[in-house]
């Protein structure tokens, strides 16, 4: 099989403070020739990110830098490492071009219309490496130009999903890798700010940990902060089919998300050309 897109494999909006708010989940294109190959419920891309853009609608306002995938998760999973390597050994996941959905039902109608490796490698070249030069990127510039760059990686999740983990997620599962892709200081003061959230459960370093960005990217040696941020979508939205955002739902949550990205920047200015 061959892949080509026409879609550009990101957006990007340059702030001028340094932050970096990357969604690399909430892409829904799936170009034309793929999307045929496709069973009907794949066409849907049920396991997007839905609606973070609009979550996060004060990132302008505070200055800070926005990437944004294009494409879906089912074409490449700009999460997952280059080599598909996975990022939780021992436990369910989807790979790095998937072939199965968050409840293990195919994407593809025809098995013998999974993805080649000659493939893979295309769409990794088309959407995953310009995705990751330009995040790579811009917390250079953030850095030379501030003295540290901060990278808040944003997700959402079903808040139930029986292949990952047991019983309900909790609402805001804040990833560190583990104490590794920041400064402890700092998650233990976007935890306590979570922990405020009244009706809100909350959670450091438990089922996710941080994906690949998280971890490939947070180097708090090098003053460079990076915490993932897994929302429970019923927070915000409507967790099936249609996917709409709901407004007064998300009133309740986006205070809360919004202290928590104004104290990843306030850590960061306070580091800022030490």
């Amino acid at each position: 099989m061959t892949f080509t897109t026409t879609e550009a494999p990101f957006r990007f909006r340059r702030g001028t403070r340094p932050l970096l708010i990357s969604m690399p989940h909430v892409g829904t294109h799936v170009p034309h020739a793929l999307a045929t190959r496709f069973t009907e419920e794949a066409r849907q891309v049920p396991d997007t990110d839905w609606h973070l853009e609009r979550l996060y609608d004060f990132a302008d306002e505070l200055g800070a830098s926005v990437l944004v995938a294009t494409h879906s998760r089912y074409v490449i999973d700009l999460n997952r490492t280059p080599d598909g390597a996975s990022l939780y050994p021992g436990q369910s996941v989807t790979g790095l071009c998937p072939v199965d959905t968050f409840d293990d039902t195919p994407i593809y109608a025809d098995a013998a219309d999974q993805p080649d490796e000659a493939e893979i490698a295309a769409r990794r070249e088309a959407i995953w490496e310009p995705y990751h030069a330009q995040l790579a990127d811009e917390l250079a510039r953030l850095r030379a130009g501030h003295g540290v760059a901060a990278l808040w990686d944003a997700h959402s999740i079903r808040s139930v999903l029986p292949r990952f983990f047991e019983g309900r997620l909790p609402d805001l599962n804040l990833g560190t890798g583990n104490g590794t892709s920041c400064d402890p200081a700092l998650a233990d003061r976007l935890l306590a700010i979570a922990r405020q959230a009244d009706r809100f459960t909350s959670v450091l370093n438990g089922r996710f940990t941080g994906g690949y960005i998280t971890r490939h990217h947070g180097l708090p040696a090098d003053n460079v902060h990076a915490v993932q941020l897994e929302m429970t979508q019923s927070s915000y939205m409507q967790e099936h089919l249609p996917f709409d955002y709901l407004p007064d739902v998300a009133r309740g949550v986006q205070p809360h998300l919004r202290r928590m990205v104004e104290a990843m920047l306030e850590f960061a200015e306070s580091r800022a050309k030490r």
